[in-house]
């Protein structure tokens, strides 16, 4: 039952386009006890059908641009093949902590780096595509 609650939320948050990895990865490692490899793996395959419904929703509401996303996916394609490849060598502890050290450095750029006026443009550019 706790999986399933973890994979809700973490849908949601998939859906918001926040990521939803930033809350699975770290719970699957504290709640279930496996490894970071592991934890990030189950997190990639569980993503697959969250993203093919999230993009049907958006895409039904006109937030997509096709030609855009072929662009990102080639690039997002060849850095996963690349990134999977690297994480499948380094050792899980060290996965960990690098994984840890994003998650950090991306919540204080958020939290004290991005200025009112910036995430203001960002809000009105969602709002406007």
């Amino acid at each position: 039952m706790l999986v399933t609650i973890l994979g809700f939320l973490a849908g949601i948050l998939s859906g918001l386009a926040v990521g939803g990895g930033t809350l699975l990865v770290p719970a699957l490692i504290f709640l279930t006890e496996i490894n970071q490899h592991t934890a990030q793996g189950v997190s990639l395959l569980s993503f697959i059908p969250t993203s093919a419904v999230a993009v049907v929703t958006h895409y039904k509401q006109g937030n997509v641009r096709p030609r855009l996303a072929m662009y990102l996916i080639v690039g997002t394609v060849a850095g996963a093949v690349v990134g999977a490849m690297i994480a499948v060598k380094i050792p899980a502890p060290f996965l960990k902590k690098i994984f840890g050290l994003f998650l950090m450095a991306m919540g204080i750029y958020e939290f004290c780096c991005k200025t009112r006026k910036q995430a203001a443009e960002t809000n009105s550019q969602k709002t406007i595509q």
